[in-house]
């Protein structure tokens, strides 16, 4: 997706108030801010770096009620529900008088497992959504059935968010947000908001190491993009489970469409991310005869224990403190939708769909699986980490590109060696709890594969939920 662009906000100085105080400038973030402007409430806006540079940014923007294969998963009432949260978002973006090249689709989820196909289809009609189901799909390469709902929609986010950001006067960049003491909101940089109401929608929540941390994962994907011909334009978005999940769609681009593909999920930290994008290219090009690919890019996501978000009232934060995440690669309608229910909730006028999104909700499917398997997850990287880098390896063993995770004079260190032999390190822990980095070798980061904190070379934060730098240490051979 292209910049963010439009003229940088200031950092926050000095000591400030505000009716509200939303830490966090993606979709989320800029959708409750809107939300909470337009219903007469003082809100100031912080973001750590630039508003819709981070997961906003490098969304393939789907705006769809279909999300895989979730509805033959739920209970009936929570499908039914979620179904009115994500069909209400969409309708809410269409309504707005914004130019964001909204295009009404049909979705298609498909899929080898028929069974499952045929189950998704019932649970989707029953939720109330126009679903249906194909014996066919119609997508180059396609196999199986398919899951279709009519009358979904794609668009530009990050026009769609300039049009709300106009409205909001109060925007900071470059403001990392590092403590919230009550109403008091702390920054990096020593500045403080006194503010009734705060709303953490930061991805994963900044400042939580207890409440949420077990009950979400994090993933990242790939997406590569090129302009195809019209004529090959499939006339839909689709994605499917199988092979590791693989997403396209089209948008507008001059005289032809621009393919988007998206797919290869991987925990962050795992090795090898150039070559799942060979992957990722060669299976769009047999497809598309696409031989180059102009675009490329990653995204990252989290995904909760039971497959709904967390939005509302922050677990352990007091009730003037609310949170947005687990969006699980849907954040288009999820993140339009958080911030309508969290408008409604601090207006004491919740939706009927709060309750499914409520993050002190605890399930017997999140205590039995998934929180169960996110802290077995975290355990296998704090520990197994640990002793893989204790295996004696030398400094020259790192090749140029290369980084790797090395014991050096009794310090573990992320080194990575530039291309003309130079090496830079810095410490192999991520700063947020602990977990040993990985080296993500297409984007030159170190990654944290427990809950998803990034870091450049130089140890700099990419993204959260780390709130410190990885320090620097000088190595040499």
């Amino acid at each position: 997706m292209e910049a963010s662009g439009g003229l940088p906000r200031p950092a926050l100085t000095g000591t400030a108030t505000a009716e509200v105080v939303v830490v966090g400038g993606g979709i989320a973030g800029m959708c409750t801010a809107w939300e909470l402007t337009r219903a007469g409430h003082d809100v100031m806006l912080l973001d750590a770096g630039r508003i819709m540079s981070g997961v906003t940014g490098h969304t393939t923007a789907k705006l769809t009620a279909q999300h895989t294969l979730i509805y033959h998963r739920l209970e009936p009432e929570t499908a039914l529900f979620y179904a009115q949260a994500q069909t209400d978002a969409l309708k809410h973006v269409a309504a707005q008088p914004i130019e964001c090249e909204l295009e009404r689709l049909p979705a298609y989820t498909y899929s080898s497992n028929l069974d499952e196909i045929k189950q998704e289809a019932e649970a989707a009609r029953k939720a109330g959504l126009p679903a249906s189901y194909e014996t066919s799909v119609p997508l180059p390469g396609a196999s199986g059935a398919a899951v279709k709902v009519e009358g979904q929609a794609q668009f530009h986010p990050l026009r769609y968010l300039r049009g709300l950001a106009a409205d909001l006067p109060r925007i900071h960049e470059n403001t990392r947000v590092v403590d919230i003491d009550g109403r008091t909101v702390k920054t990096e940089q020593g500045a403080t908001v006194q503010a009734e109401v705060v709303v953490v929608a930061t991805h994963f929540p900044i400042l939580d190491r207890v409440a949420l941390v077990p009950r979400l994962s994090p993933r990242r994907e790939l997406v590569l993009a090129a302009p195809i011909d019209k004529s090959l334009d499939p006339q839909g978005m689709y994605i499917t489970r199988d092979e590791g999940m693989r997403s396209v769609r089209t948008a507008p681009y001059g005289d032809k469409r621009l393919l988007i593909v998206t797919g290869e999920i991987y925990p962050p930290g795992a090795p090898g991310v150039r070559q799942r994008i060979a992957t990722l290219a060669n299976w769009a090009g047999e497809r598309f005869g696409v031989t180059e690919f102009p675009y490329a890019w990653s995204a990252q996501d989290y995904e909760t224990s039971d497959g709904v978000p967390y939005v509302g009232r922050f677990p352990g934060m007091g009730d003037n403190v609310f949170v947005a995440t687990g969006f699980g690669g849907w954040g288009m309608t999820n993140g339009v939708a958080a911030g309508r229910l969290i408008a409604s909730l601090v207006a004491g006028e919740p939706l009927p769909w709060a309750n499914i999104f409520d993050p002190r909700r605890i399930t017997l499917k999140e205590a039995v699986t998934g929180v169960a398997r996110n802290v077995a997850a975290t355990a296998r990287h704090f520990i197994g980490d640990r002793v893989e880098t204790q295996r004696a390896e030398a400094l020259s063993d790192i090749a140029p590109g290369e980084g790797r995770v090395l014991m050096v004079d009794g310090e573990r260190l992320a080194i990575y060696r530039d291309p003309q032999g130079g090496l830079r390190a810095v410490e192999g822990t991520c700063t947020h709890m602990g977990c040993v980095v990985g080296f993500n070798d297409a984007e030159a980061t170190w990654d944290c594969p427990c809950h998803g904190s990034r870091f450049d070379l130089d140890g700099s934060i990419v993204s959260g939920p780390a709130l410190k730098p990885l320090t620097p240490h000088q190595v040499s051979e």
